[in-house]
Order: C-alpha cells, then sequence, then structure tokens
C-alpha cells in the first residue's frame, strides 16, 4: 500500500477554453473542493504550445512548460489532466501518464470514441482511475450515472441532443425561418460555431459523444465505424416549416438502442413530436434521456458546451479521482468485461420518414409515387401538397415505419420518375 500523498498534485496538459473553465471552477471554490476531498489540491505543472502567452487565469507563470512530457514524468504531480483535444498527442501523453502510474482526467471526446477502450484498458489493469465526464455534454452529469447510478438497469435505449452548434443552428431555423447557411454564419459570428464547423454541422462530433455513450450503456466496444452519421445541411427553412405544420420539430439526434442481442447506433437529423421533452432542448442546450429496465426513461438537460460547464464536468471528476487517491481505491470504476455486440445495418433499421418531392403538377403523379412506395411495403401515414408554382408541385410525404433498404430501394426509382424533378429531403421520424 502506497501512503497518499499530503497534497494532491494536479498537472494540465493543455490550457485553453476547457482548462481555463476548470482552473477558474477549482479556484473559485477551492474551499468547498478540499473539504471534498480531504486534502488540499495544488496545480503544479501545464504544458501549453504557448506557455508566455497571457491566460484569464490566476496562476504562477513559473509553473508553464512546453514539454507535456515534463508534467506527465513530474514526481510531484499525481493527476494528469488532459485538455489539449484530438487524439494525438493526447493518447501519448495519457498511455505515457498510466505507465507512470498517474490518474488521469480527459475532457477528450475524439480520443475517448477512438482510443478510450485500449486507455481504459491500461488504466485497469493498473488499478488506476481514468474518468472523462467532460466529453459528453459539456457539464451535464451523465458518464458517471450511467457507470453508477443506473448501473442497476439494462439499459435499453439512450436518446440524446449531443452538439449545441447544430442544435443552435434548428433553433434558430425554426424562430427565425431562416436558411441553414445564413443561421451558420451568425453561429459563427457568436462564437457557438469554429470557423470549419465540418465537426459539428456533419454529424462527427455527435458521432463521437453517441460512441461514448453506447460504450458504457451497454458495456460494448463500439467504434467509430460502427456508428452511422450524418449532418444537417440538407435541412432546408421548409423542411422546419413543414415539419411544424405536421406537428414537429426537427433535432439532431443521437439514437444508441437494443435490439435483440444487437445494437442500432446512429446520428441524424429527425422529426419528433412537438411534445416530446427533446423538443423543447433549444439554443446550445443537450439533453440525453436514458431508458433503463427498472428505472424507465430518465432525462439529463443542461449546457452541453463552454469552458465553465466543461470545466464543471472535469473539476468534478478531479475531485472524485483525488477521493479515490486519499482513500486508496482507485481504479474501482472501470467497467469489465467489454463485450462485443454486432451492429444493426442501416438497411435493416425500421423508421417512418419524411420525403419532400418536387413535381409535375399535373393528375396522377401522387398516384404513381404511392404505387412505388406501396410495391416495397412502405405505407403512407400522411400526404400534403403544398402550392403550385410554375407547373412544379411540392409534396411532402410522411410513411409509417418501414425497413430503410425497402425505402431506399422505392426512392432510387420514384427519382427515376419523369414527373418527379427532385428529391428535396429526406429525414427519418422517431417517435
Amino acid at each position: 500500500m502506497t501512503t497518499p500523498p499530503p497534497e494532491i498534485g494536479l498537472g494540465f496538459l493543455g490550457m485553453g477554453i476547457v482548462g481555463c473553465g476548470t482552473v477558474e471552477t477549482l479556484l473559485a471554490n477551492r474551499a468547498e473542493i478540499e473539504a471534498r476531498i480531504g486534502r488540499p489540491f495544488v496545480i503544479r505543472r501545464v504544458a501549453v504550445a504557448h506557455p508566455s502567452k497571457p491566460r484569464p487565469v490566476d496562476l504562477d507563470p513559473g509553473i508553464y512548460t512546453a514539454d507535456g512530457a515534463a508534467v506527465v514524468r513530474d514526481p510531484h504531480v499525481d493527476i494528469v489532466v488532459e485538455v489539449i483535444g484530438g487524439v494525438e498527442p493526447a493518447r501519448t501523453y495519457i498511455a505515457s501518464a498510466l505507465e507512470h502510474g498517474k490518474q488521469v482526467v480527459s475532457a477528450n471526446k475524439e480520443l475517448i470514441a477512438k482510443a478510450g477502450a485500449e486507455l481504459l484498458q491500461m488504466a485497469a489493469a493498473r488499478k488506476l482511475d481514468f474518468a472523462f465526464e467532460g466529453s459528453v455534454a459539456g457539464g451535464i452529469p451523465i458518464i458517471l450515472p450511467l457507470k453508477v447510478s443506473l448501473a442497476a438497469n439494462s439499459i435499453e435505449r439512450v436518446t440524446g441532443i449531443v452538439n449545441g452548434t447544430t442544435n443552435y443552428i434548428l433553433t434558430r431555423m425554426l424562430s427565425e425561418s431562416a436558411a441553414f447557411e445564413d443561421v451558420l454564419a451568425q453561429a459563427q459570428r457568436l462564437g457557438y460555431a469554429e470557423a470549419d464547423p465540418s465537426n459539428d454541422v456533419d454529424g462527427a462530433d455527435a458521432a463521437y459523444k453517441l460512441a461514448i455513450l453506447a460504450s458504457i450503456a451497454f458495456s460494448t466496444r463500439v467504434r467509430m465505424e460502427d456508428v452511422y452519421y450524418e449532418g444537417i445541411r440538407s435541412v432546408t427553412a421548409d423542411d422546419v416549416t413543414h415539419a411544424r405544420e405536421l406537428g414537429y420539430v426537427i433535432k439532431l439526434l443521437a439514437i444508441a438502442k437494443r435490439s435483440g442481442e444487437r445494437l442500432e447506433l446512429r446520428v441524424h437529423p429527425g422529426l419528433i413530436p412537438a411534445d416530446h421533452p427533446l423538443a423543447s432542448v433549444n439554443e446550445v442546450f443537450n439533453a440525453v434521456m436514458v431508458k433503463g429496465s427498472s428505472v424507465g426513461e430518465v432525462m439529463f438537460y443542461g449546457q452541453g458546451a463552454g469552458g465553465l460547464p466543461t470545466g464543471s464536468a472535469v473539476a468534478s471528476d478531479i475531485i472524485d479521482v483525488a477521493r479515490n487517491l486519499c482513500c486508496e481505491a482507485t481504479g474501482r470504476l472501470h467497467d469489465s468485461p467489454f463485450h462485443d455486440r454486432a451492429i444493426v445495418p442501416m438497411a435493416e433499421i425500421r423508421s417512418q420518414f419524411y420525403m419532400r418531392l418536387l413535381t409535375l403538377d399535373r393528375p396522377g403523379v401522387i398516384a404513381s409515387i404511392a404505387t412505388i412506395l406501396g410495391d416495397h411495403e412502405v405505407s403512407i401515414a400522411s400526404v400534403m401538397q403544398k402550392a403550385s408554382h410554375g407547373g412544379v408541385a411540392e409534396i411532402v410525404w410522411v410513411t409509417h415505419p418501414a425497413p430503410e433498404g425497402r425505402f431506399r430501394a422505392a426512392l432510387k426509382l420514384i427519382s427515376d420518375l419523369p414527373t418527379v424533378h427532385e428529391i428535396g429531403s429526406v429525414l427519418r421520424v422517431e417517435p
């Protein structure tokens, strides 16, 4: 048994928005945090690319270094806090920290999604903590509740809005009847979207987070290639308006659910009923709904990004890991073993579909499209024809649930009809 340190030494890899939010949280609430840990903490080293750059946190300039390895090797650093982002060099630093017997806290969603299983195995083999609450949904507690509070449940489904940028865009498209490109530019001006927004608007960011949530919820090795994802670039102001007329709201949804012994893993824009709990999650807020075998449905809601909300999650991990250090109980929360589960191909997944078509405005068009859908065993829930312009009609369809493969096969034949000018949009409808 090793003697717990009299002070908990912290070493940071990175000191950007999340790092500064974490330090601000730790220093603002130092007395309460140290009382909860049972020992004082000291920030001993901080590795950054530019050590002399001014930062909005009150730290001794002498603790900054450009050498991340120096933080990892420092014998007075007990917990390494990784807030760099990206896979490398973060993965190398964390692996080295674990090899040096350090506890690790990370907020790095891409790293956890792509290399988390490997790093968690390293930590478990050494009875070390590797905590990552800040990697999903900012300040919303979801990782630890899945691991601990809901551990007695067999999780059936996890559904969430886990990307603030896309949620802001879709909210504004609805409230302002604005085009995607205009609202994206607005989000960039306000700092809600990056200069290159691809990771967010194309769905990759949400897919990283879903991979993490599904891995924990289903004790499964989820690889990024297992997660189907698409973004919101194809969603138009017309789609948002038509969805509202039909009683729906469009959100970028992250969905993981059991299907027998297999899993469905998908991120995509979807129509949800206007009275669904997730329909009222607006602006940059996130929410995650979890359905458990005993607890039923529970929902976690809050700020999904930002320095202080995410810093709050990172700081909570630091407190938890520090407590474990003081009690000599590190490594106790690692799930084992992970199971390998087959993934349901998208072609087999049953959904309702929203389809917006531009067609010639003439008799028999709707009947010919309905016939193709019927031939593929896709039944129609509703059809809404909008006003005709220049001989072109806009027709909005909603189907009953059908396998995606059958619907896509029907869609191909519909697109080949000489009376169909354009397949405007195709979105899934979630109950």
